[in-house]
């Protein structure tokens, strides 16, 4: 990419950005380093085997989590699937595992080992499966957004709301603030919430659900959120801006749900006449407007669960799911697509694949803790405070 086209793309490298995926250590980013092993060959034929014996082996000594995004061959050892969340609480409701094997993303382990107890030990099968969104939130660059704000005068009226797609710092800074997490579900009650404790709200890093949930839900206008830019000075905003906003929203977003486009659904609907379109609220927000229906990953579950046989889907979110979800459904008559021609993965989450979930399970039944993720105490004392918080929405 030359100079004039990363600077008509608005793009700034980061220090998190130069990082090889997979080669070097940022123990606060979402960036991992090498297995300190050997990881079986993709080609063996034995894997399954593997991970079926280890697992035995390890007993109840071992709680598998693994996210919806997650591919087929890993999903098939989980114990129980669900969104981030979900897999988190579950994980604390089951002490008696000493290993909770999270196979997802970075935050999501840390958000497991912030609601388990200390006994219990959260593993990532790779470090090095994080998130981009998460990553475009560091923890310097929003304080330095707080600052922002109180030059401006208004963050005094600023509640924080961060979305549960954030590292432990961005929770920790949340809890710290007065502020709560939320998730795609709950997005609105935060945000209820946030509005009786303060003026505005600060919405942290997803700018596209942030926005939808306060222009779709509450009635709120494009004109009432602004968008903050953590790269361009004092945000890109003007304290004229600050103070006029009600939603400060970050910016960031999900690097699979953001390609989905208008003429994506456009197209859809000229192929499939008569298709419902369900979405993420993830999504842009003209994606959003233009959608039949917008829920979170467990929202569209429950959807296709109770649509009629012979109904026709095209669904908006990440393809592994989708995947699963037509091959589920097909034998009812329900015809679901991916609402994109392009093909288009969870890259981070897909490097959690089945040799490293063998390599993982193999070392745990060795006695060999590997890949754990650990979140220091002040982080985890504040996160768990605005975690609770949102625990605690009507």
């Amino acid at each position: 990419m030359t100079t004039a086209q990363t600077q008509e793309l608005d793009v700034q490298p980061t220090p998190l950005a130069l990082l090889l995926l997979g080669r070097e250590a940022d123990p606060r980013s979402e960036r991992g380093v090498e297995c300190p092993g050997d990881l079986p060959s993709p080609s063996d034929p034995d894997l399954v085997e593997r991970a079926r014996a280890a697992k035995e082996k390890l007993g109840d000594k071992v709680f598998v989590l693994g996210h919806h995004y997650q591919r087929d061959e890993v999903i098939q050892f989980a114990d129980v699937t669900g969104d981030s969340f979900k897999l988190a609480r579950d994980a604390a409701a089951r002490p008696e595992a000493e290993y909770i094997v999270f196979c997802g993303v970075h935050f999501m382990a840390e958000s497991a080992d912030i609601l388990t107890s200390d006994d219990q030990k959260v593993v990532l099968p790779d470090l090095a499966a994080g998130c981009s969104m998460a990553d475009m939130a560091t923890a310097e660059q929003v304080a330095e957004c707080w600052d922002v704000l109180t030059e401006a005068g208004v963050a005094d009226q600023v509640v924080p709301v961060s979305y549960m797609n954030s590292s432990a710092d961005i929770k920790a800074f949340t809890g710290k603030h007065g502020g709560t997490i939320c998730t795609s579900s709950n997005a609105r009650k935060a945000l209820e919430w946030a509005f009786e404790q303060g003026e505005k709200v600060l919405f942290l890093p997803d700018q596209h659900l942030g926005r939808n949930t306060a222009v779709r839900d509450m009635g709120m206008t494009l004109e009432d959120c602004v968008l903050y830019n953590p790269h361009k000075p004092n945000g890109g905003l003007t304290p004229e801006q600050l103070r006029d906003a009600k939603m400060i929203l970050w910016r960031g977003h999900c690097s699979v749900h953001g390609r989905f486009s208008l003429d994506s659904v456009n197209d859809v609907r000229e192929r499939i006449p008569g298709v419902n379109v369900l979405v993420h609220p993830e999504c842009r927000h003209e994606v959003v407007a233009a959608a039949d229906q917008v829920g979170s990953t467990e929202y569209i579950i429950k959807a296709l669960e109770a649509a009629p046989a012979g109904s026709k889907w095209a669904i908006g979110t990440e393809l592994n799911l989708v995947r699963r979800l037509a091959n589920r459904f097909a034998p009812e008559g329900k015809e679901i697509v991916f609402l994109d021609k392009t093909v288009c993965f969870c890259s981070t989450m897909n490097r959690i694949d089945l040799p490293h979930l063998v390599w993982t399970l193999e070392s745990l039944a060795e006695g060999k803790l590997v890949n754990r993720i650990e979140v220091d105490r002040e982080t985890e004392q504040f996160a768990k405070l605005a975690l609770e918080r949102m625990l605690a929405l009507p």
